[in-house]
């Protein structure tokens, strides 16, 4: 593997804003109790710089979709002329709007076949428009996305509301993301889609931690289980999934590596947004190299798991997988 440079699979961006827009994002954020006091914005230049000092080569691009498709899918727009103009600096997680598997299925076929670069994988939230990734309604975007073999990266759901006074992304996103993936266990999503890599961020939240309370006593006669998940399957299909490391290594990832294994664990840095600081992400890398250290693992083989993934990203990056 060259350690030419490394790959974070977890950057947000905000496409152009109009006037005001800004400030409105700002406010957007106090209402939900993030204590926010400038504008929110975004500027590539500002985040190439960062990536270069922090030896990031590549990040992949997601946009956090709001309840607007049309700015979603504008937003995936933005990014992929991001991809064409900074070919080896950038790729493309493109959103998928999930509460509507026929413009999902749209948006997969325009942002592999109509664009200069195709999308790198794809992005989704655990709840779009209040559906959850587990509905039977979207069958076809799996279908879809398993002939693809696609990637696809699986966020909280960062918008929801605060509890008891605290910003979502504090601990909630931990657990909106165990909720999401025990449902979609539940309803032979990873049984029956096994070709699809799906990435959980931040360590996998609340999982990792669970997934043995999950194997011992999920198959238990007092549990729903209608499609009849055996304890090896739970414990198969939980370890055939990826994470990303974002703003939780110190605590995560050891629960994650025990339950994913140390290949499946990619670097994210959650950048881009107003909760992460260049501080906090640079700590949370730290502790990576730290893990690697103390764990005898080779250094910065987490932050360049991901290539792997992404074999066209890594030609474009120049990587030799």
């Amino acid at each position: 593997m060259s350690s030419k440079g490394w790959l974070d699979i977890h950057a947000h961006f905000y496409p152009p804003q109009a006037p005001g827009e800004a400030e409105a994002l700002a406010k957007a954020f106090r209402d939900v109790c993030f204590m926010i006091d400038r504008p929110v914005t975004w500027d590539v230049q500002s985040i190439l710089d960062y990536n270069n000092r922090a030896n990031i080569q590549m990040q992949m691009l997601s946009y956090i979709p709001q309840k607007n498709p049309e700015k979603l899918i504008a937003a995936n727009t933005y990014a992929s002329s991001l991809v064409t103009e900074y070919p080896d600096r950038f790729g493309l997680l493109g959103a998928l709007p999930t509460d509507d598997p026929e413009l999902c299925l749209k948006e997969i076929e325009r942002l592999t076949k109509t664009r200069d670069i195709p999308a790198d994988g794809f992005a989704t939230c655990t709840v779009y428009n209040n559906i959850g990734l587990g509905d039977s309604r979207l069958e076809p975007v799996w279908k879809e996305l398993n002939a693809r073999k696609a990637v696809v990266h699986i966020h909280p759901n960062a918008s929801a509301g605060p509890s008891h006074g605290r910003p979502s992304p504090l601990i909630e996103v931990a657990f909106d993301t165990a909720r999401t993936i025990v449902d979609m266990l539940y309803n032979g999503v990873f049984r029956r889609y096994p070709d699809i890599k799906f990435v959980l961020g931040h360590c996998g939240g609340a999982l990792p931690v669970l997934s043995g309370r999950l194997s011992l006593l999920g198959t238990e006669v007092w549990v729903p289980n209608p499609n009849k998940l055996t304890r090896q399957e739970i414990e198969q299909q939980l370890g055939r999934l990826y994470v990303d490391t974002a703003a939780t290594v110190k605590t995560g990832l050891s629960p994650a590596v025990q339950m994913v294994g140390i290949e499946h664990v990619i670097y994210g840095a959650d950048c881009g947004v107003p909760c992460s600081t260049e501080l906090t992400m640079e700590e949370n890398k730290t502790d990576v190299l730290e893990w690697e250290a103390k764990n005898n693992v080779p250094k910065g083989t987490i932050l360049t798991n991901g290539w792997e993934l992404f074999p066209q990203a890594a030609i474009r990056a120049g990587i030799e997988l």
